[in-house]
């Protein structure tokens, strides 16, 4: 065996490329179940970020469904999820470009015809549910045709054989709902709803009601929740028992609802997690085989796990573990023989995964990845626990560089990337992620904090963040990475903070406001917690109320907690990205910071990409960003690349 080459960390050649990583990846999404086979959403960078739906038969036959140019993702709350449903044979899809629901033939694959009124995008649907008698699809709309009253937000039923009125509002009145779910005999219908300036995974409600021959509703009640309960995923049993995901113990567990009594009713109460933040729809953590059967998969210790829980109805229910390899477990559907989840691990790719629960065999149906890459240059990483501020512990994963080829000079150290997930009520995902491994296998080494805020970890640890974003989120990343300095594994002299959307705000308030790191990246991070405040969509339009302060009446924290008004803080390189058709996160906010900065005359440079929204989905513009960064870092830390980059233009530098 060769002895590796000795060079600078950061100046380390790797297979691991930012081509490799968007043209051998795909981005897998939501989970349908389609009779004895299965459907799944699939993102595409070499398809400028188109969503497919491919529909995998029983047989193991493989199809793409819904042809190009149409994209199978809504606009509800701008960031979407359960944009597909299937009924027998027939899909149905939002699609991007107009919004409007499109219904076709899975097995006939005719060409896509339109359900709804052509309005463009005024009118969006997502979350559906299937009442086959009625012909017609339950689902969430938000209405965005009157803009003086606007956005209204519904439940509404779409005819399957067309609607052009666009729905039939069925329940409406509050700012938000989700989760429109029938039970088996299609008389009784439940749904969650919440209203501002509440954050579903802060507070919201469990409604019933009793569904007419008609399809009217009737003794419509709530049932659970409340602005202190967060509620999660109801979902009928085969029995016509209703079953849902709450916080009231201070940690999402499982609980049967007994309406008669007025109570929830515990399945499996343990310190885990069996819910998620609600920041998309038709997200799932469980499913029934039959009436006395749940298959779960839950949070626990930082890592997900896939287990049974037997005698459902009964006082005592159990709960066992079904082993699998995946410590990431999200999409989890489940009929009488079997459960499909995507799941991936800290080696192994996100996939979707089909498990037979009588023989407890797994098989991969789609992994996320096509190109294999040897052994060698992947870095496993390592849960860790730091102090932090107010004797508090906070989590993250922590991934040392690895590249068999290559090592650092004798007495160096790596540097340090710091980052940290977006929501901010997100979390830290242990799956084997090309992104950071591009990094790692460069000679960087990188922690990914989970700090207050984040979910998988109790309510309580969420509540952290309630009025102190930008405070407790900066104050954990900053503790992480003195902890890995004083354990002797990073160089201080080093450390970089980056971040997306939520996380770049938590990067641009680091830098700003505390002296730790050497250089930053924000991916259409805020700079002005007040211009977000003003100028956002629905959804997150109050957000801040709970995050910071009620707005205007604390507008001095608003103004205190925006680092667009303390560049004169601000003391090292930034590198900015935005995506120019964002509304979750407007472009301003990123030029204006970089006007400010450059004004100074600090190093600093702007990448913005037509096309794009609040995330990156085309792959030349996924390759620039990761690209770019690594030029930035080579001239702000000053290394020297391996191979030819694309120069990105840094002002002052």
């Amino acid at each position: 065996m060769t002895a590796p080459i000795l060079a600078p960390h950061g100046a380390w050649r790797s297979p691991i490329t930012s081509a490799l990583i968007t043209e051998s990846s795909v981005g897998l999404g939501q989970v349908v179940l389609a009779g004895a086979g299965v459907c799944w959403g699939e993102a595409r960078p070499k398809e400028s970020g188109r969503t497919t739906v491919v529909h995998r038969t029983a047989d193991g036959t493989i199809t793409d469904v819904i042809p190009a140019p149409f994209n199978a993702r809504t606009r509800v709350h701008e960031y979407g999820g359960g944009a597909f449903a299937v009924v027998g044979d027939m899909l149905f899809f939002a699609n991007f470009a107009d919004q409007r629901l499109h219904r076709m033939s899975l097995s006939a694959r005719d060409a896509p015809q339109p359900l709804t009124p052509a309005c463009d995008s005024a009118l969006r649907y997502a979350d559906f549910a299937a009442d086959p008698s009625r012909r017609r699809l339950l689902c969430v709309r938000e209405d965005h045709r009157d803009a003086a009253h606007g956005v209204v937000n519904a439940i509404a039923a779409v005819a399957m054989d067309g609607d052009d009125a666009g729905g039939r509002v069925l329940v409406a009145g509050n700012d938000f709902y989700a989760a429109p779910r029938l039970d088996p005999t299609g008389t009784r219908l439940a749904w969650l709803t919440w209203n501002h300036p509440d954050m579903p995974w802060d507070g919201c409600e469990l409604w019933v009601a009793d569904v007419t021959p008609a399809g009217d509703l009737a003794s419509v009640r709530r049932v659970a929740g409340g602005r202190d309960e967060a509620l999660f995923q109801p979902a009928w049993s085969p029995a016509g028992v209703l079953h849902v995901v709450s916080d009231r113990s201070g940690w999402w567990n499982l609980f049967r609802v007994d309406e008669a009594r007025g109570e929830l009713v515990p399945l499996a109460p343990r310190a885990a997690e069996f819910g998620v933040p609600q920041w998309i729809f038709g997200s799932a953590t469980y499913g029934f085989a039959s009436a006395a059967r749940i298959v779960c998969a839950y949070r626990e210790a930082g890592h997900w796990k896939l287990a049974t829980i037997d005698g459902i109805a009964e006082a005592a229910p159990r709960l066992a573990p079904l082993p699998t390899p995946y410590s990431e477990i999200a999409e989890v559907r489940v009929d009488a023989n079997r459960v499909v989840f995507v799941g991936g691990a800290p080696d192994l790719p996100r996939a979707v995964v089909q498990l037979d629960l009588a023989r407890g065999a797994a098989a991969v149906l789609r992994q996320s990845r096509t190109v294999e890459i040897p052994d060698g240059y992947f870095s496993i990483p390592q849960p860790i626990e730091f102090s932090t501020t107010g004797g508090l512990t906070a989590h993250g994963f922590y991934y040392a560089p690895v590249n068999r080829d290559f090592a650092g000079p004798a007495g160096t150290l790596p540097p340090l990337f710091v980052q940290s997930h977006g929501g901010p009520t997100g979390t830290a995902d242990s799956t084997l992620n090309l992104g950071v491994q591009y990094w790692t296998s460069r000679g960087f080494a990188v922690l990914d904090v989970d700090y207050g805020g984040s979910a998988g970890y109790g309510r309580a640890y969420r509540r952290r963040l309630d009025g102190q974003w930008g405070v407790v989120d900066v104050d954990d990343c900053v503790n992480g990475a003195r902890a890995l300095v004083d354990r002797g594994l990073v160089d201080g002299a080093r450390l970089v903070i980056r971040g997306w959307s939520a996380s770049g705000y938590t990067t641009l308030a680091a830098l700003t406001f505390r002296d730790v790191f050497r250089a930053g990246e924000s991916h259409f991070g805020v700079s002005d917690v007040e211009a977000l405040a003003l100028k956002t969509h629905k959804f997150e339009s109050r957000y801040l109320d709970r995050l910071i302060g009620p707005y205007p009446a604390r507008r001095d924290l608003y103004i205190a907690r925006s680092p667009i008004h303390f560049t004169d803080r601000l003391a090292c390189p930034l590198i900015l990205f935005q995506g120019l058709e964002d509304k979750a996160v407007p472009p301003a906010q990123a030029s204006l910071m970089f006007d400010a900065v450059k004004a100074k005359g600090i190093p600093v440079a702007y990448v913005p990409f037509e096309g794009e929204q609040h995330g990156f989905r085309r792959a030349e513009n996924i390759r620039r960003a990761i690209d770019g960064a690594l030029y930035f870092y080579s001239r702000v830390l000053g290394f020297a690349l391996p191979d030819a980059a694309e120069p990105v233009a840094i002002a002052n530098l």
